[in-house]
Parts: C-alpha cells; sequence; structure tokens
C-alpha cells in the first residue's frame, strides 16, 4: 500500500464525514414550540399567551413553596430562584417559538375559509415584523402531503408566503420554518423543498430564507421501506433547508398499533423512536424536538357570576391543575434527561411548567458541570500550547453548549457561569474551540 496514496485517501473521506457531521450547532434553539390554530392567530398572541400563563400560574400556585410542591422540584433548587424567573420569563418572553397551524389546532375546513385565514394569518405576521414584537423563531404548519391534502397545503403556503411577501416588501422573520408534518417519505419532503425554492424566487426573497420543520410521527418516517433508519433520506430530501426533526408521541404511537390508554410520552416505543432520530441527527446540526403533554392543566369546574365555586369545587380544580402540571413536568425531565432539550407546549397553563421543568435541570446541575467545564478548558488549553492535539474539543463543546441553553432560556444568570473560569467574552464567543485558542494565544 502506497502510504501517501492511503492518506490522500484518508483526508478526502475524512472531510466527507466533516461536511456530513459538522458538530452539533452553538446556535440558540428553543426550549418548545408552541402550537395555536391558524384561524386564532393574531399580532401579539404570544404576550398574550404570557399573560394567561401568568393568570393560571396564579390561580394554582400562591407561592414558591406551593408551585415546587406541586411539581416535586428538587431539594438541589432554591425555590424562591426558580419562581422568581419563571415569572420573569413568562412576563418578557413567554413564548421562544410559535408554530401558526393550518393542521391538527385547524382543522379541514371550506377552501375559501382557508384560503382566507391564510392570508389573514400572514397580514398578521407583518404587523409583528413591522413593530419588531415576534417571538424569536415562528413559523406554520402546513397539512400533510399526502394525496388527500397535498395540494392543500401547497396553497395555503403559497397564499401565505405571497401575502406576507406583499406586505412587508419581501422581509421574512428570521428564523422562519414551515413545519411539514405526518412525513412517510423522501419525495414529501422534496416537492416542499422545491415549492420553497420557486416561491422564493418568484417573490423576491431571498434564496434559502425559509427553513424546513419536519415532523416525525409515523413509523415510515423512522424507519423506511428498505429497513433503514429514515430519517438522514428525509433531511437530504430537504436539500440543506431541513433545521429541526420534531417527534409526533401520539400520532406515532397510534401508528404502533398502541390504543389511546397507552399512548404516553415515556412509552418504550416512543423511546425507540426518539433514540433513533438522535443517533442518525447527533452531529449533523439539525436540531430535534420533542412531543406534547396532551393533558391539559384545566379545572373542570367552572365559575359564573350567578354561580361562584364551592371551597370542594376550587379543591378539585386545584388537584387536577396539579396533576396536570406534575404529568407535563415529569414528561419534560424524561426529554431532558434523554437529551432533548425542545418539546411542545399546546396550552398557556403549561407554560409555566415547561419553563420551572427547564430551569430546574439547569439549576440542579450547574455546580457539576461548571467543574466539567473548567478541567475541559483547562486540558485543551494546555494541549493547544504545548502543541498536541485535544482528542475531546466535541465533548467540550457539547459542556459549553449547556451553558449556552441555559443562558438563552433564562435558566441562569451570566454571573453564575463565572464558577467555569472563564470569562464572559468567552462564553458569549459560543465556541469551545475559539475558547482554547484564545487561551494559548495568551500562553495561559
Amino acid at each position: 500500500m502506497d502510504p501517501s496514496s492511503a492518506l490522500h485517501a484518508l483526508r478526502s473521506a475524512n472531510a466527507a464525514h466533516a461536511d456530513a457531521f459538522p458538530g452539533d450547532s452553538s446556535a440558540r434553539q428553543p426550549v418548545h414550540t408552541v402550537y395555536g390554530g391558524a384561524q386564532l392567530y393574531k399580532h401579539g398572541v404570544h404576550r398574550k399567551l404570557g399573560q394567561l400563563a401568568l393568570a393560571n400560574l396564579d390561580a394554582y400556585a400562591e407561592n414558591a413553596g406551593a408551585f415546587a410542591a406541586a411539581l416535586g422540584i428538587s431539594p438541589a433548587v432554591d425555590p424562591e430562584v426558580l419562581w422568581q424567573r419563571v415569572r420573569q420569563k413568562l412576563t418578557q418572553e413567554a413564548v421562544e417559538d410559535q408554530r401558526i397551524d393550518f393542521e391538527d389546532g385547524y382543522g379541514h375546513r371550506a377552501d375559501a375559509e382557508e384560503d382566507g385565514h391564510a392570508v389573514a394569518a400572514a397580514q398578521e405576521l407583518a404587523k409583528g415584523i413591522k413593530a419588531v414584537d415576534l417571538p424569536p423563531f415562528i413559523g406554520i404548519r402546513v397539512k400533510p402531503f399526502t394525496d388527500e391534502s397535498a395540494a392543500r397545503g401547497l396553497r395555503t403556503l403559497d397564499l401565505f408566503l405571497t401575502a406576507l411577501a406583499a406586505a412587508t416588501d419581501g422581509h421574512l422573520p428570521e428564523r422562519f420554518v414551515v413545519t411539514l408534518p405526518k412525513v412517510t417519505h423522501t419525495q414529501q419532503v422534496a416537492v416542499l423543498a422545491e415549492a420553497l425554492a420557486v416561491l422564493e424566487a418568484g417573490l423576491g426573497l431571498e434564496a434559502g430564507a425559509v427553513g424546513i420543520d419536519l415532523m416525525i410521527e409515523t413509523t415510515q418516517s423512522v424507519l423506511g421501506a428498505d429497513g433503514r433508519i429514515a430519517v438522514p433520506a428525509l433531511v437530504r430530501a430537504g436539500g440543506g433547508r431541513v433545521v429541526s426533526c420534531a417527534f409526533g408521541t401520539y400520532d406515532y404511537t397510534a401508528t404502533c398499533n398502541i390504543t389511546a390508554a397507552f399512548q404516553t410520552h415515556t412509552h418504550g416505543a416512543c423511546d425507540f423512536a426518539r433514540h433513533l432520530m438522535q443517533v442518525s441527527l447527533a452531529g449533523t446540526g439539525v436540531a430535534m424536538a420533542d412531543g406534547a403533554t396532551t393533558i391539559m392543566p384545566i379545572g373542570r369546574h367552572r365559575a359564573s357570576a350567578d354561580a361562584p365555586l364551592t371551597p370542594q369545587q376550587q379543591a378539585e380544580n386545584r388537584a387536577v391543575v396539579h396533576e396536570a402540571w406534575r404529568l407535563h413536568f415529569d414528561n419534560i425531565g424524561h426529554s431532558l434527561r434523554h437529551g432533548i432539550y425542545q418539546g411542545w407546549d399546546l396550552n398557556p397553563g403549561q407554560l409555566p411548567v415547561r419553563y420551572a421543568a427547564i430551569y430546574a435541570f439547569f439549576m440542579a446541575g450547574l455546580a457539576d458541570a461548571s467543574a466539567r467545564l473548567a478541567k475541559f478548558v483547562a486540558a485543551a488549553s494546555h494541549a493547544t500550547l504545548v502543541g498536541n492535539t485535544f482528542d475531546d474539543a466535541a465533548t467540550g463543546q457539547g459542556l459549553l453548549n449547556y451553558f449556552l441553553r441555559g443562558l438563552a432560556c433564562g435558566a441562569l444568570r451570566e454571573p453564575e457561569l463565572l464558577a467555569t473560569g472563564l470569562s464572559l467574552d468567552e462564553l458569549r464567543s459560543r465556541s469551545f474551540a475559539r475558547i482554547v485558542h484564545g487561551r494559548a494565544a495568551a500562553g495561559r
């Protein structure tokens, strides 16, 4: 074997591998996506959802202790700090990612009615763009590209983007995506990517401006007809547009013939699908999101002007809401322990729980993660300083991403991260490699 030829072939193969697996992105990923029917979408609804979330929190948890007790917060987390940070988040940025929904949250309607809602929703979104008043992430969900609904989904997409471009002189929100549900094969994704390219060109939008969010909620989107894991091929079919894949718990368990009583977030069938998705997407830069909790924190008794709730009815409502809170909290914790940092919320009453679960997770792990990152930075800086290769840079970036995620969602504060030994400027660089090279150049 010619060593020179072998090394050349190896370099080419390594370069191709690096292109396919550039590493997990250090860019911000939202902690949730909030779905709401397109017929109800209005500019500013994200702020109203925050107000409703705070009202729900105040109605069923009078203080930090009651909230922590209802959720079963770890003793390692200060309940007062958690309480204040959750409330601040709900006041300042209750919704991180919003999806204007033309699918399950919208239903099947007459074509003329959906046409009208597509245009009206786009015009409302345009108001948010002009007012600089939108969640950090936003998009729409169209109907599936099945024989029955593909034409409708494409028409809604066309009407929405055309109306939006007309109202904004061709400007889209940052990180705008189209969610494609119930994907079963690559051609559905390819058709969406092609349609987006045509619309962008025709409307004067920047090429590639619209991303794709795939919903993995059928067995065929997990394992293909050829017996291979289907997710990588689905992502490739998007032609570089796929930015995230979301797991649909309940549709997936239904396609597995699991009866409704057992279609839970933590079912083993769901963990199987999640792990295949996770392995498929690891290192690609494509984000992964988990599914929803469908039990809503809504009391069964409603008061009226003529009939206020009795003490017993109030107690029953409180018990129902707390049970739904705890289920959502546990489901989010299940996702976090499996390394999935984003999920779905379907009701404003779920938002306090979303942030409590996320914040408790980051706050409880802060001390250990700080010590580990400090050791990694020191070891990598020393290796670089003496001219050696540090082989665990990916692990170091993963540790750094823990802090970046915690900062982005409000779970952690910048001063708390100084225990890592990093400066705030180093943390804001968002790059483990840049931190290490900077320290080596400074002789540290």
